[in-house]
């Protein structure tokens, strides 16, 4: 019967083959089969996905009732109609989903996007379960400790190899811009040849401006923004794989983080974004206290297709504005969310037109 417990606990075991890769990395529960079970039995179902270790994906083609909750709300996400996803943040509607497909479309998505990188997939999904229940610190730790790994693994060895030879570029004279009128401090990334790419000087030199925001108590207000056609393209692709001490890169990510500060003073600083806003575009912007979008804003966090996890905060970041669920259908699918579709989940504050 769809609702034994002793079934859907063999349908949660993760099981790993000689190689190390999952054999099942997610497992698609069908949530409309629980709609007629005792709540004492939805419970202890909703215990069993909560600990699960594969990605778990719902699928309901009704609104949930107030009964169901507790096991929509266990899974890594549900996926359900649009007019079936009740209002909630633990539902991706199929209609949000690029050319708004249908349910079918968008579990095929999810399941594409999974197979190509499982290891990662995995990982990601364990991972913004932690980071909604932990602090910033603990959070960042535990991103830092999970994206380190994975740059030993061999995803991301797959990726390098499919993106080529690093390309050289003259670097900019000022890639990050800073001025101050009275208490308004305004910090512009200033790469716009290359869509301001996170690259380690950019990183560097944001860190610096925002350490002068937070530490100054004359500074009011914080405008963090991008100059050209992108507000930030996410890291400088040319620059991964450059890490070959993995227990320094954790380090590295840790210290070093701009989007710390930001945290810190979220309340005074505002990040106004246009064009691309991708992986760490995305995660560092949403830390601010308020983002406003261009209409023709766009973001994306391609990380797990690349064999890793965000790595610039976004694990704990987006959660907190759009709920872990549609968190981790951005995070696992690398899908494209334009600006009125991310004003809806919560992930700007504003839209300009």
């Amino acid at each position: 019967m769809p609702t034994d417990l002793a079934e859907l606990a063999g349908q949660l075991e993760l099981r790993v083959r000689p190689d190390g890769s999952p054999a099942n990395p997610v497992a698609v529960l069908a949530l409309d089969d629980w709609r007629d079970a005792p709540p004492g039995l939805i419970r202890r179902a909703a215990a069993l996905v909560a600990d699960a270790l594969p990605v778990t994906a719902g699928v309901l083609t009704e609104p949930p009732d107030a009964r169901l909750r507790p096991l929509v709300a266990a899974t890594t996400l549900t996926l359900a109609p649009r007019a079936a996803d009740g209002g909630m943040r633990e539902v991706v509607a199929a209609g949000d989903v690029p050319g708004g497909t249908d349910l079918e479309g968008a579990l095929g998505r999810l399941l594409a996007a999974v197979e190509r990188s499982p290891r990662a997939a995995v990982a990601c999904g364990q991972l913004v379960r932690q980071t909604a229940v932990l602090g910033t610190a603990g959070g960042l730790a535990a991103e830092a400790a999970a994206y380190s790994l994975l740059l030993g693994g061999p995803e991301f060895a797959r990726w390098l190899g499919e993106r080529g030879a690093p390309r050289p570029r003259a670097a900019p004279a000022e890639p990050v811009l800073v001025s101050r009128d009275g208490g308004r401090l305004a910090v512009v990334l200033n790469d716009p040849a290359r869509r301001n790419a996170f690259s380690a000087r950019l990183r560097e030199e944001l860190l610096d401006a925002l350490l002068v925001g937070a530490a100054d108590e004359t500074v009011e207000s914080v405008e963090l923004s991008g100059a050209g056609p992108a507000f930030c393209s996410g890291g400088d692709l040319d620059e991964f794989g450059a890490a070959t001490d993995l227990v320094a890169a954790y380090l590295v990510r840790l210290t070093r983080a701009p989007w710390r500060v930001i945290d810190r003073m979220a309340a005074k600083v505002t990040v106004t974004v246009h064009g691309a806003c991708v992986g760490a575009g995305t995660e560092l912007a949403a830390y601010a206290g308020r983002v406003v979008a261009a209409e023709d804003a766009f973001f994306m966090l391609p990380e797990v297709r690349m064999g890793l996890v965000p790595g610039a905060g976004g694990s704990v970041s987006v959660p907190r504005r759009t709920g872990r669920w549609r968190a981790a259908w951005l995070m696992l699918t690398g899908d494209r969310l334009p600006a009125e579709t991310a004003l809806r989940w919560g992930l700007v504050d504003a839209v300009t037109r």
